[in-house]
């Protein structure tokens, strides 16, 4: 398959994301929001708030970070941080979903966005740091 193929496969893929419910409500009171729409508006959050983090980031790697990291949900579904039998397979049922979804995409970007999402999953620099921030708030 030509490259131009699976970039296209796994941009058909991951417009899936906005079938995913979030457990959040939206700022309306009423509406709860969908992944696609929780990444959205934590990249334009960082493009605004990056000036607080508590050490200097690269804004471009962070927001990357942001969109790719629930992508997983599209195979493992968005665990809820108070489903006790959620959580226990949760790292497993993402860390399957990760591999197939981003082995969508030529080698060289499916090892770009592994890097990203494994990166953003072990919080340790400052630009994964800032991005669970971001998921938090």
């Amino acid at each position: 398959m030509e490259r131009i193929e699976k970039q296209m496969q796994f941009i058909l893929e991951i417009d899936k994301e906005k079938q995913i419910k979030r457990k959040t409500l939206q700022s309306n009171g009423k509406d709860f929001e969908d992944d696609a729409q929780h990444a959205w508006h934590m990249a334009i959050m960082t493009l605004l708030l990056s000036e607080y983090a508590n050490e200097k980031i690269d804004v471009l790697k962070t927001i990357s970070m942001l969109l790719i990291h629930d992508l997983v949900e599209i195979d493992a579904g968005d665990t809820y941080a108070y489903d006790d039998q959620g959580l226990k397979t949760q790292n497993e049922r993402e860390n399957l979903a990760a591999n197939r979804i981003f082995n969508l995409l030529p080698e060289d970007q499916a090892k770009k966005v592994l890097h990203l999402w494994n990166e953003f999953e072990e919080r340790r620099t400052p630009e994964a740091k800032f991005a669970r921030v971001m998921d938090n708030f």
